[in-house]
């Protein structure tokens, strides 16, 4: 290892590679902040982070790094200082070793700290330092989250012969599901989903265990689970805040909530489905506080977003956005109607539900319980003189025969429809009773898209792809024989998963003279990828294209991919 002993901090920091030697002497010439350290006038500047000056500090005098991934941490030492204290002082009790307690520290030059846990474990400290990212990992590892803890604690305070049974204890339930450590335990399930970027919470009964999963970036992770027996209390808990029935307990229910966390308001769906084990209960949590993504913040290239848009900019006709559940269909379109609102047209949509509010557009929610389905609403929106629609998935003939003779009148609409390519988007229409030459007169394109995981900018690192790799690309190995690619290794920060974030995968087919001439004689989906628009990109070309950007892995466009035809024409 490279001696830094009586370096400057700021030395210490370029060997560290946390500062370029160029932006170390631009700092140090630099008139604002002369009464502050060095180290926190870099901080100042927003050169360097304040861990980083820690680590270079920690160098400077001579402290202990250690690596926690591996590092055998004793229950002796974990136990001298309870969660709360650690987390509050962001420190990792190591190990006890004649009389000393051994401490993994994100500031180890906190001497106050120093003073304050030596007073609480009554041990003299020897002091370690640990990077705050992998310190938090570990902490999780060895206290396990808030959530985790609470729910221990819980479990020891409620036993099973405290929770009631039998359909007359629906009462004792209602009582038990408003004691304040309930409550506090459920939310702080929903704070800590919404904290990782969680897009749903499943809570799973199963025989000896009931498990809690989140799913980031849509892949699910699992959490520590709660008592067994705390069962009943939480999934009841749940029940009662999106004003469910929790004496019903052998019918699928949905329900709403709305949930406030710091810097973020969520609008929460409940479902509920009966299990051999009890219900299952899944929460769809959506920022409301997110801004709206635009366009050019979705992943299309500068000419597939100029086709798209030359689509969405017509005065009439029809645009599908495909895929799968999950796949960011709504998002882009509500990116689309961003893009071509103006003042001066009516635009309305009706959707399921309503999950962002758009300025100056009307939007209707579906509402089956009141005869408000995607027809109806659908009908009656061509009541109110629109231009431009938007319904939100096109799930049955009905709605899609409407949807077509909208755009016959004069009408652009937009909608989304459940199939796994574009060229497929047309067979489906075929399937719903859509006559071909209604097809062929008012589709003018067909997106098709999946999200991949983006790498995480924290633990990036790159390689070679190795003979057996290019030979699982096959045609496409040119394109990466002699390239350097990227790939994750996983940190606190993207929960070991290498990935943080989420951007599209496109293919786009916009109708030609010929495609429509071919719709008329109902072609399978295979013959129309043949006859798609020149320069056609498939989804697996253009996630190939983003790997080769550094954006995302090879196995992640693979993993989203594996249900997409790859015949079209390349480039």
């Amino acid at each position: 290892m490279v001696s830094f002993m009586n370096q400057r901090v700021g030395d210490i920091l370029v060997e560290l590679g946390y500062i370029t030697p160029d932006r170390l002497d631009k700092a140090a010439t630099a008139g604002d902040g002369a009464h502050l350290r060095f180290g926190e006038r870099l901080c100042q500047l927003g050169l360097v982070r304040e861990e980083d000056v820690a680590h270079a500090l920690a160098i400077q005098y001579g402290i202990r790094q250690v690596n926690l991934k591996d590092y055998p941490v004793s229950m002796e030492a974990l136990q001298c200082l309870p969660a709360e204290i650690a987390q509050r002082y962001r420190v990792l009790p190591l190990a006890i070793r004649d009389n000393r307690l051994e401490l993994a520290m994100a500031d180890p030059l906190d001497l106050r700290a120093v003073e304050d846990l030596s007073a609480i474990c009554g041990l003299e400290i020897s002091r370690c330092y640990a990077r705050p990212a992998d310190l938090a990992d570990a902490f999780r590892q060895h206290y396990g989250t808030s959530a985790a803890r609470m729910a221990n604690s819980l479990g020891g305070q409620v036993t099973q012969a405290d929770l009631p049974e039998g359909d007359d204890a629906v009462g004792q339930l209602h009582e038990l599901v408003r004691e304040p450590s309930l409550i506090n335990l459920v939310n702080l399930i929903i704070l800590e989903a919404v904290q990782d970027r969680a897009s749903d919470i499943h809570i799973e009964p199963f025989e000896r265990e009931l498990r809690v999963k989140y799913r980031i970036d849509g892949v699910l992770h699992e959490c520590a689970p709660p008592p067994k027996h705390l069962q009943p209390a939480i999934i009841s808990r749940v029940k009662i805040m999106a004003q469910l029935n929790i004496a019903e307990r052998f019918v699928p229910q949905d329900g709403h909530i709305e949930f406030t966390a710091p810097n973020a308001r969520v609008d929460i769906r409940v479902s509920t489905v009966p299990t051999a084990f009890g219900e299952s209960v899944v929460l769809r949590l959506l920022d409301k506080s997110n801004t709206l993504r635009r366009l050019a913040d979705l992943g299309m290239d500068e000419r597939l977003q100029g086709e798209f848009e030359a689509v969405i900019r017509r005065p009439h006709g029809i645009l599908l956005v495909t895929g799968p559940t999950g796949s960011g269909k709504t998002t882009t379109l509500y990116a689309a109607l961003h893009q071509i609102y103006t003042p001066g047209k009516k635009f309305i949509t009706i959707e399921d539900p309503v999950e962002f509010h758009l300025q100056g557009i009307n939007q209707m929610q579906v509402n089956p319980r009141r005869g408000l389905s995607f027809a109806t609403g659908l009908r009656s929106i061509l009541r109110q003189d629109p231009d431009i629609i938007m319904v939100g998935e096109i799930r049955d003939g009905e709605t899609a025969d409407i949807a077509i003779r909208s755009a016959l009148t004069g009408h652009l609409v937009l909608s989304s429809l459940h199939t796994n390519d574009s060229a497929s988007a047309f067979t489906r229409l075929l399937d719903m009773g859509i006559e071909p030459y209604l097809m062929a007169t008012t589709v003018e394109g067909v997106l098709a898209q999946r999200l991949v995981r983006q790498l995480c900018r924290r633990c990036t690192e790159t390689y070679e792809p190795s003979a057996q790799v290019l030979e699982q690309l096959g045609e496409h190995a040119a394109l990466f024989a002699g390239t350097t690619l990227h790939r994750g290794r996983g940190c606190q920060e993207c929960h070991e998963t290498g990935y943080r974030g989420r951007l599209g995968i496109f293919e786009l087919i916009r109708v030609s003279d010929n495609l429509r001439d071919l719709l008329m004689n109902r072609p399978p989906s295979s013959q129309i990828r043949r006859t798609v628009n020149h320069g056609f990109v498939n989804l697996r070309q253009d996630g190939y294209r983003k790997v080769l950007a550094g954006v995302t892995s090879l196995e992640e466009v693979w993993r989203v991919t594996e249900d997409a035809p790859e015949n079209g024409h390349g480039e």
